[in-house]
């Protein structure tokens, strides 16, 4: 990771042609927001194991358990289907099937198989990287590097983190770069579905708070995402960067959206509204 006065990197995501991103930082981000989490999530009372969360239906153990689930996708096999819609894949329904096959468990339990999945994948990725192995997967927006998916994972990972944490009210500590990753992917991920769906976005954000920055997607043929992260966090009246991230994954309100023009705001918001539709 970089450290002292490192400028901050550019991410760049493109749905067809080359990604620029730097995965061994990628991955850096990633163990230090999954082991922050595990560690405060041993702090937990059985009371609040089996509390709400923002995921309806679901209790921290049930959202913790999810995480063990897709945590393996961190470090996929050539041919990895396990996002694809093509497949089966519903975000709305799929990991809810995943969860069978921990039912049962013990929040103690859950734990330590998403302490161990997460040092597995993240040794099986480390290991891919030193190799230069590289390949495309499919993503439900289509095929990607591989380690985009990782990226998709750290998204996951700092979502449900919100989702157990905020509910309780517990205050912890924020990590400006997993956010700054996991805002930029969302509006990627938004604006790929978008396009799905026959809506496209075209638009610079300029977000503020832990994670804030430059953010700017343009939609045409294909989807371009380039972020460039703030050097340092600066007070202002600029949309913070993780209530953005949470509006477009349908969480909070889209208000925060509001100085967005229309056709845009329609397009980022696609993704929410199909994540907060019943699948038929």
């Amino acid at each position: 990771m970089m450290t002292g006065n490192s400028p901050p990197p550019t991410l760049l995501l493109r749905t067809a042609g080359q990604s620029v991103l730097d995965p061994a930082r990628l991955l850096d981000v990633f163990a230090a927001q999954r082991r922050q989490l595990c560690a405060d999530l041993r702090t937990l009372s059985p009371e609040q194991w089996s509390s709400p969360t923002r995921c309806p239906g679901w209790s921290v153990q049930d959202t913790v358990r999810h995480l063990g689930d897709v945590t393996v996708a961190m470090a996929p096999d050539p041919g990895d289907q396990m996002f694809d819609v093509t497949a089966g894949f519903d975000p709305r329904t799929t990991p809810r099937h995943w969860l069978a096959a921990s039912t049962g468990e013990s929040p103690t339990d859950t734990l330590d198989r998403l302490v161990a999945t997460t040092e597995k994948s993240l040794a099986v990725a480390r290991d891919r990287l030193a190799r230069d192995d590289r390949f495309d997967v499919v993503l439900p927006y289509g095929p990607m590097d591989w380690t985009v998916q990782a990226l998709h994972v750290l998204w996951d990972s700092w979502l449900h983190e919100r989702d157990i944490f905020l509910p309780l009210g517990v205050d912890r500590p924020t990590s400006p770069e997993a956010t700054s990753c996991a805002t930029a992917y969302g509006l990627f991920i938004a604006a790929a579905v978008a396009q799905k769906f026959g809506a496209q976005a075209r638009q610079r954000l300029d977000l503020g708070g832990d994670g804030g920055g430059v953010f700017e997607v343009v939609a045409d043929e294909s989807v371009t995402l380039t972020a460039t992260p703030a050097a340092t966090r600066a007070e202002s009246a600029a949309p913070p960067a993780a209530e953005v991230a949470d509006a477009l994954a349908g969480r909070g309100s889209a208000t925060v959206l509001d100085g967005v023009p229309d056709e845009s705001r329609t397009a980022l918001t696609v993704l929410a509204t199909f994540f907060t539709t019943p699948a038929e």
